[in-house]
């Protein structure tokens, strides 16, 4: 096994460290020696091509999936110890919307770290649910089975859920893919606002043309880190060129 090296510290403006991240699926890496910081208080974009383990490393960093080797930690602290200050929103596809639950049930869900699975649900807690669903506009669908809604909507609900956690740090996985323009619209906004706050956000992100518009930073990921920093100084045409090779895509800054 590889010794880790650390070449930047963790500092306490770091909402995210990965040090010397290593996963494998069949004894293949996914993503090798992978150190990383992310910026409390900023919007980070992981980008890369498919294959790349952008949603790998996102898992990882959660303890979904466990390492080879290497280390997370979450505002200096353990993962294990600062999993409640984290929410995580899935791929759309990886949810199952048969499940009988209603939209505010699922936000409800959200609180569950501090109410218990068994504890009845108080007025309270339901107001904060439908307030996370008023942020993201779905308050109107409270009553409504998830499986009923459409994509844009589903995916609103569970940054819904996201919001009801009243975590420090967020982690989504592609939450832009498959949803209309009013629904990518009202997200960004919801996430700018968190972001506003004081929060941080890592996303995994797959439109290279909105990554200058949408966030402040950007890790370039093919398997190991290609580049990471700014958007404005990082997210350069010979720096994608380096990630992404042939499949070029072309709305890039020069």
């Amino acid at each position: 096994m590889t010794p880790m090296v650390d070449p930047t510290p963790i500092l306490p403006e770091t909402a995210l460290a990965v040090t010397g991240l290593t996963v494998a699926y069949s004894g293949a890496p996914a993503v090798e020696n992978v150190t990383a910081r992310f910026a409390t208080g900023a919007m980070t974009a992981i980008i890369g091509p498919n294959g790349a383990g952008k949603s790998t490393l996102l898992k990882a960093a959660l303890g979904l999936i466990p390492p080879v080797q290497g280390e997370v930690r979450v505002f200096g602290q353990p993962l294990a110890k600062a999993l409640p200050r984290i929410a995580y929103v899935p791929q759309r596809a990886s949810v199952d919307w048969d499940f009988p639950a209603r939209a505010i049930d699922v936000v409800l869900m959200g609180r569950f770290r501090q109410t218990g699975l068994f504890r009845r649900i108080g007025t309270a807690e339901t107001a904060l649910a439908r307030d996370c669903l008023a942020r993201v506009g779905m308050e109107p669908f409270a009553q409504r089975q998830i499986g009923a809604l459409s994509g844009g909507q589903q995916q609103r609900v569970f940054l819904a859920r996201a919001l009801a956690q009243g975590a420090d740090l967020y982690l989504l996985d592609e939450p832009f893919a498959g949803v209309d323009a009013a629904t990518e619209s009202a997200i960004i906004a919801v996430l700018k606002s968190l972001r506003d706050e004081g929060r941080s956000i890592v996303a995994v992100h797959h439109d290279l043309a909105t990554v200058p518009a949408y966030f402040d930073h950007v890790l370039l990921l093919n398997r190991s880190v290609i580049a990471a920093g700014p958007v404005a100084t990082t997210f350069r045409r010979e720096i994608v060129a380096r990630t992404y090779g042939s499949t070029l895509p072309g709305a890039i800054p020069a």
